[in-house]
Parts: C-alpha cells; sequence; structure tokens
C-alpha cells in the first residue's frame, strides 16, 4: 500500500521506519528542508518512562495559581483571542481530577514501556548512535512538599512495573557528584535507573537516512496545506513548495505527524483534534574539559527543567507556554533556565556560548498522544505526544504501522477512532 506521511519529526520518521519495515511503500512530507528540525531539534533529550504523570494532575491548578505573574513561571498562561486555547485549558482542568490523572499515567506508561523496548531493539539492528545515555534519570527536589506529592505516584509508576527508587540528598549526590554543590538545597530525589537520554535530533536524521536507503522517498520544502477529501476518503494532499506551485500527493493511506500544526490540517476537514501548542525552551551550553557537567540526566522538578548530556554538550530545556503559534525565543525565560543552571552547577559549561532555542510541543489536555484511525477510512494519526515525543516515539510509530496494516497493537493504549 502508499502511505504518505506528512511530517519529518522523530513522530513522523518513526512512522516512516515502521511502516516500510511492514512492506508499505512510503512517502514523507515535511516543509522544511531536512528531517527534525522544529520540536525533534533541541528538546530535552530524556526517554523518560518514569515521567508518564502528565501534567495536568491534582496538584496542577494549585501550581499555577502561585506562579501567575511571574516572567520566568515553569507553566505561563499567555491569553489570547482564539477559542481552541480556553477550550484546550478548560479541558486541562478538567483532566486535572485524580480519576483522569490515574487512567492517563496507565496509558501513557504502557506506549512508554513499549516505546523504550523498540527503541532498544532498533538501537541493536540499525547500530545507530545519537549519543545515547542509559544512566537513568534522577529527579531532584528543592521542596520538601514537591517530594512528597511525587512519591504519592509511585505507587501508580510502580504498578506499571517501573523502577522508581527515593532517594535522600546524599544518594542523589552520590549517583551525580555534580550536585554536591546543590546539597544544602535538595530535599531528595527519585531516581528511575532504567530511563535513558540522547539525542531525537541526531536520532531522527540517522533513521531518515536509514529509511531513504530502504526505499522510503522524501519530499522536504513541500508545505502541506490541505487534504483533499472526496466521497468520504481521502483523496489526495495538497501541497505547495517555493517557486514549483502547488501539486497534489496521492496514496492508499495518509497518516498525519504534524505535532502542533495537525489540528490545522484536519480542521477544514471536519476533525478537530484537541491538540495545542505547548512553547518550550531549551539552551545548549558546550562543555570544556575542566567543566563539571552533569552526567546523568536530571530533572529538577521545582523549576520543571531537565538536564541531558549530548555529547559534548549539556542540553537544558524546559518550562511550558500557552502562547499559540508563536515559535519565537523569549529572553528572559532562557535567561531564567541558565540563572537555574548556574545556580546548581556553577562550572556546568561555556555560558558565553549557550544557544538558545524554543520549539512548540503538541500537547493534548491530559497529554495522552492521539494514535489511530479517524472518520475517514484511509486517514490515521499519530500526534499530541506533549512533552514525551522522544519517549514514545518508537511505539507509537510501530503501533501506527501495525493499524495501517490492519492489525491491532499488542500495546494496553486506546488506539481509539477519532471522529
Amino acid at each position: 500500500m502508499k502511505v504518505a506521511v506528512l511530517g519529518a519529526g522523530v513522530i513522523g520518521v518513526a512512522s516512516a521506519w515502521y511502516l516500510g519495515r511492514a512492506g508499505h511503500e512510503v512517502t514523507v512530507v515535511d516543509r522544511q528542508p531536512e528531517p527534525a528540525l522544529e520540536t525533534s531539534y533541541a528538546n530535552g533529550g530524556q526517554i523518560s518512562v518514569s515521567h508518564a504523570v502528565p501534567w495536568a494532575n491534582p496538584a496542577a491548578p494549585l501550581q499555577i495559581l502561585r506562579w501567575l505573574g511571574r516572567a520566568d513561571a515553569p507553566l505561563k498562561f499567555r491569553p489570547r483571542a482564539d477559542l481552541h486555547q480556553w477550550l484546550w485549558g478548560m479541558r486541562f482542568l478538567l483532566e486535572c481530577l485524580p480519576a483522569r490523572t490515574r487512567d492517563n499515567t496507565r496509558r501513557i506508561l504502557a506506549l512508554a514501556r513499549a516505546s523504550i523496548a523498540a527503541l532498544q531493539a532498533l538501537r541493536v539492528e540499525l547500530g545507530v548512535a545519537y549519543h545515547q545515555q542509559a544512566r537513568g534519570i534522577l529527579s531532584v527536589y528543592t521542596e520538601r512538599r514537591a517530594l512528597d506529592d511525587a512519591l504519592s505516584h509511585l505507587d501508580l509508576l510502580r504498578a506499571g512495573n517501573i523502577r522508581c527508587e527515593p532517594r535522600t540528598a546524599e544518594e542523589c549526590v552520590a549517583i551525580e557528584p555534580a550536585l554536591q554543590g546543590a546539597r544544602v538545597r535538595l530535599a531528595g530525589g527519585i531516581y528511575a535507573p532504567d530511563d535513558e537520554s540522547g539525542d531525537a535530533h541526531v536520532f531522527t536524521r540517522a533513521l531518515a537516512a536509514e529509511n531513504a536507503r530502504r526505499g522510503v522517498r522524501f519530499l522536504f520544502g513541500h508545505t502541506v496545506e490541505r487534504l483533499l477529501v472526496e466521497g468520504g476518503r481521502v483523496a489526495g494532499a495538497q501541497l505547495a513548495a517555493p517557486e514549483r506551485g502547488a501539486r497534489r500527493l496521492t496514496a492508499d493511506a495518509y497518516v498525519v505527524a504534524l505535532g502542533s500544526w495537525s489540528p490545522l490540517l484536519t480542521r477544514p476537514a471536519g476533525i478537530d483534534l484537541p491538540v495545542y501548542p505547548v512553547k518550550g525552551y531549551s539552551v545548549t551550553l558546550p562543555v570544556r574539559v575542566e567543566d563539571e557537567a552533569p552526567h546523568v540526566s536530571l530533572t529538577d522538578e521545582a523549576h520543571k527543567i531537565v538536564f541531558s548530556r549530548l555529547g559534548d554538550c549539556l542540553r537544558v530545556a524546559g518550562t511550558a507556554e500557552l502562547a499559540g503559534y508563536d515559535a519565537r525565543v523569549d529572553g528572559v525565560r532562557c535567561a531564567a533556565i541558565l540563572e537555574r543552571v548556574f545556580a546548581l552547577f556553577p562550572r556546568a559549561g561555556d555560558r558565553a556560548q549557550a544557544s538558545q532555542w524554543a520549539g512548540l510541543r503538541p500537547a493534548t489536555p491530559g497529554n495522552v498522544p492521539l494514535i489511530g484511525a479517524t472518520r475517514y477510512p484511509n486517514l490515521f494519526l499519530n500526534t499530541g505526544h506533549g512533552t514525551l515525543g522522544w519517549t514514545l516515539a518508537c511505539g507509537s510509530g510501530l503501533a501506527l504501522a501495525e493499524i495501517v496494516s490492519g492489525r491491532s497493537p499488542d500495546v494496553d493504549f486506546v488506539f481509539g477512532r477519532t471522529a
């Protein structure tokens, strides 16, 4: 079957890989000149199965109220005259109910476990290198109340066969000695030894190259303008490319993997996806031999930022901002991330050479991605992964390929039909 995958981020490229392996003839379309140049470009680098508890949880509304008015707030809401933003926000509050949080966590956990297993198998099969580390993820807490709240979720994670181990401040320093200077700030931590980290951009480029070697066709520099619906099916996708004009791409099946832009494509076709862009920021610092940057991937829960060592660089990413489709870098937000970096790690890297970046995460209110069929029999979704796109990419792509091939994925996840 001919399958068109719309989007060449980590989700789209992983989807193309598994579709091609299933025997389909695959074409991938993206408006950028290369793969993984948007949300997959400079994310936090964590493959964090242990972070399955979504931002929408019972503690979130009070946290958000405390952060109101702070320019450097970990979660910032910039109101816009956008009905979709307000509807998304109301659904986010609904997903904070305890029962919804438990259900969403279980679903994310199931997919995340399958995804990390698929990534590990793919790594062995292809020998692909992407600055990966399998040292686990250490979440550190500077407030006892936040640590106690996180500990209350451990039973749910452990029920999903996730190893999460409470650690004292001294034990946190033993796991990551670079924390020694911040020892007096720490209330404790939680260590997930089976989690990993790596560069999603490097991985996606390598997998795209392997896809191309195996016959997957890539159409870069082509914007997907709209879906062409005829007779209750998608009959094509209208593409536009500078200096080439419009063209029509036809296939037997279509996969929407356009991240935050997915609802803009599906809405005119009558499919209103509950996906909204949540902007995240990152800074990347070169690490010199004399620097004392962490090696173990860390999560600073107080500031909602993550640290990952990627080769000779330190990637620090986080925060969430609901500001529509504005992907501009806010210097205040990046400066706040840098201040926190050097408060915890005074010799983390070359501050003067730090690069800044912002990307739009495609988030559903409960952080559960949309994977599977739609009202059109030949249109499929693989989008809405929020903060966990890198974590869930391989599992999502594998499941999507099974669904397109007419099989049921072997994952305890609701691959529901989207209206």
